[in-house]
């Protein structure tokens, strides 16, 4: 037990400064995405929305790959897993999150709902990818939790949710979930563009078929729409989950996806300034108390 804490003890010490920052910056790029892909799908049809997204993401990559050249996977089954994981994370967690707010369902709900991805993580991460998760974190798991019920049961938008629109929020943690723990244990060192450009073709493939079936091209060209249009493509899709497989293969995967339960109160937060939902002063307390858990869940054990 002491010679593998002491042997690890230079690895955690010599932490890039970007790793060190990217916990911050995804949720905050992260957290923005939801009132902004709220305010994209009132002027689009949600499938076809997303297909842009993977459309323009594709046309940005794609030179920047044909430039840097980097190098994509050897083995077959390396493409298969981030084939993979792309589609859990394009076609299933961002497919239903837009298809949800489409349905009406508020912005906070649907992330309430995702919020409860440290719980599966948690509860799977000791069978699929060999964690122990000890009594502090599981202690923070609840804090976050509750902290975020907090959050959205003060602003009072529950009553807005459709069965519908649920029933697609809760496929969204389903796959999120998925992709976390598939990344953590069958995810391989790949440049980010490499692994960009392979996740979302995939999510542009499997979209296309739904967009067929069952998407309406129908749309309002205006600000609004390129706007939020703008963000996710650049916010969300080539910085955020960056950070987001980044984190996953340089730590637990348990204590990366603990990160979502400060999304929800920062959701609202941004919900309030951009579409004036409310943010009663309950609701500061439970950001709070989801601060405090993902602290518990984050924070590294100091041995003397």
């Amino acid at each position: 037990m002491t010679e593998r804490s002491t042997a690890a003890a230079p690895a955690r010490g010599h932490q890039p400064l970007w790793l060190a920052t990217a916990p911050g910056l995804f949720l905050l790029l992260w957290s923005l995405g939801f009132p902004v892909a709220k305010i994209g799908t009132q002027h689009i049809d949600p499938l076809l929305f997303l297909g842009l997204r993977f459309t323009l993401v594709l046309l940005i990559m794609l030179p920047i790959w044909l430039w840097l050249r980097p190098p994509m996977p050897t083995r077959l089954a390396a493409w298969g897993h981030q084939a993979m994981v792309g589609f859990l994370i394009q076609t299933i967690y961002f497919g239903c999150c837009y298809s949800a707010f489409a349905l009406g369902s508020s912005a906070g709900v649907v992330a309430l709902i995702v919020s409860l991805q440290p719980i599966l993580v948690a509860l799977a991460a000791p069978a699929m990818v060999g964690e122990t998760i000890g009594r502090r974190r599981w202690i923070g798991f609840l804090l976050g939790f509750v902290g975020a019920v907090v959050v959205i049961v003060g602003r009072s938008t529950v009553e807005g949710t459709t069965v519908g629109g649920l029933l697609l929020a809760l496929a969204a943690l389903l796959g999120m979930s998925g992709a976390t723990l598939y990344e953590k244990r069958f995810g391989e060192p790949l440049h980010p563009i490499s692994a960009n450009l392979i996740q979302y073709l995939t999510g542009l493939i499997t979209t296309l078929p739904l967009i067929a079936l069952f998407g309406h091209f129908t749309l309002e060209l205006n600000g609004a729409l390129v706007g939020s249009l703008a963000y996710l493509v650049i916010g969300n899709s080539l910085i955020a989950i960056s950070l987001l497989l980044a984190m996953i293969r340089r730590g637990e995967a348990s204590r990366v996806s603990a990160l979502f339960y400060l999304v929800p109160p920062c959701a609202a937060l941004f919900s309030w300034w951009l579409i004036d939902e409310a943010m009663p002063p309950v609701a500061w307390l439970g950001m709070a108390i989801a601060a405090a858990g993902v602290a518990l869940v984050s924070g590294r054990r100091q041995r003397r």
